[in-house]
């Protein structure tokens, strides 16, 4: 028996059945221990948006740790790297001057994001302002706040209330949202989460004009917007840096990981609108809030030269092309007896829903044995989100694998 305890496992299954070990990765592949290869349909978590084994990224990292590993961020102490990191961040930001709050990933991000709102508002003297809202199949993490305001309720069981102002409405229903404004009081509410493509929770795309939607009703009713990024961020949402730039969203506050490093080493950050950050900048307040590893030096060498490869090698181009050819290529699978329906066009993600969820996890270890590394998500969806380099002839192969694999 091993003493690794995986994270959303059964783990009697796992000890039973073995791990599947990843012991290599290259390109769009990774291989395990025997030398076998996989398409790798998911980017691991989202994440590799550079694909596996860059050693331009492992080399920065190494340098920096023999510079300095990490100090703090605390107070006023500050790295080159993290202070390059940050000023790069805020050139690319959907808002013009924003301020950068690193993190350790994404769940630290949306807690982070969570918490200053709430702040904010106090900071303006309107502290009764403290309910989150989020939407009924979000995934924000698995931190306490996240975990709350998400509205997958699965996630929230055996746990007891984890926070009492945080509420879900329908998703992808602006009207919903309108709704609890009315029963509860706007200002009551601090801040409304909103995934733009819904994705641990099943992969769902947004309705045309809901995002720009939500965001009226928030502005209209003094009401942050929050914008997660965690699975869009840094080139998933295709053509743009961020699905706030392409919808043009200007979030007040935009949470962020993943991609921000490709997954190399663990990071996230918080993107803080001007007027959000204002007044918190003027001397003599403090935020306390930080974390031990936020703004690591490490990490931050890893995400520029992330950023570096993604803008060098045209990767938003990359993944607006993927975005096509997912659509398009994937689309016939929808026919498939076994195959609800096909969720894709936008983003390099999409989801194939099978028509009877339980055979979910199940089809992810038949997958392998076509040659794809997959999984699942929501309720029987399988997750695609690959790596920005995969090629058209590579998604071909990945369509050619699920066809297989469906019989």
């Amino acid at each position: 028996m091993g003493a690794l305890w995986h994270g959303f496992a059964d783990m009697g299954a796992v000890e039973r059945d073995g791990a599947f070990v990843v012991a290599r990765g290259e390109g769009a592949y990774i291989y395990d221990q025997a030398g076998t290869r996989y398409l790798d349909a998911t980017a691991g978590l989202w994440f590799t948006n550079v694909g596996h084994g860059r050693a331009e990224i492992a080399d920065a990292v190494a340098a920096q740790l023999r510079t300095v590993a990490h100090y703090s961020n605390f107070g006023d102490f500050a790295e080159p790297a993290t202070q390059e990191l940050a000023e790069k961040l805020a050139s690319i930001a959907p808002v013009p001057g924003s301020k950068i709050f690193f993190t350790s990933g994404g769940s630290d991000s949306v807690d982070t994001a969570a918490k200053l709102a709430r702040r904010y508002w106090h900071q303006l003297g309107r502290p009764d302002k403290t309910i989150v809202v989020g939407r009924q199949r979000a995934y924000h993490g698995m931190h306490v706040a996240g975990t709350a305001l998400a509205g997958i309720a699965v996630n929230r069981e055996g746990y007891g209330e984890l926070m009492a102002d945080a509420r879900t409405v329908e998703c992808d229903d602006a009207k919903a949202l309108l709704a609890l404004i009315e029963e509860i009081g706007a200002e009551r509410i601090a801040a409304f989460f909103c995934e733009p493509i819904i994705g641990a929770g099943g992969i769902y795309l947004p309705p045309d004009g809901y995002l720009t939607e939500v965001r009226r009703i928030c502005h209209d009713h003094d009401i942050l917007f929050v914008v997660d990024e965690v699975v869009t961020g840094f080139g998933r949402i295709g053509g743009s840096w961020f699905a706030a730039t392409r919808f043009e969203l200007e979030p007040d506050l935009m949470t962020t990981a993943k991609g921000l490093t490709s997954g190399y080493i663990p990071m996230g950050a918080v993107f803080i609108a001007p007027h959000i950050a204002d007044p918190f900048f003027r001397g003599g307040v403090w935020w306390r809030h930080g974390y031990t590893y936020g703004g690591h030096a490490g990490a931050a060498a890893a995400a520029l030269a992330n950023l570096a490869i993604i803008e060098r090698e045209n990767l938003l181009d990359a993944a607006k092309r993927l975005e096509s050819a997912l659509d398009e290529k994937l689309a016939p699978l929808a026919d498939h007896p076994r195959v609800a329906e096909v969720r894709s066009g936008l983003g390099a993600v999409a989801a194939i829903q099978l028509a009877d969820p339980a055979e979910a996890l199940p089809f992810v270890k038949t997958l392998r044995a076509h040659g794809i590394s997959g999984r699942a998500a929501g309720q029987g969806a399988m997750q695609i989100s690959p790596s920005f380099v995969m090629t058209d002839t590579q998604v071909d192969e990945l369509v050619e694998g699920f066809t297989r694999a469906l019989g």
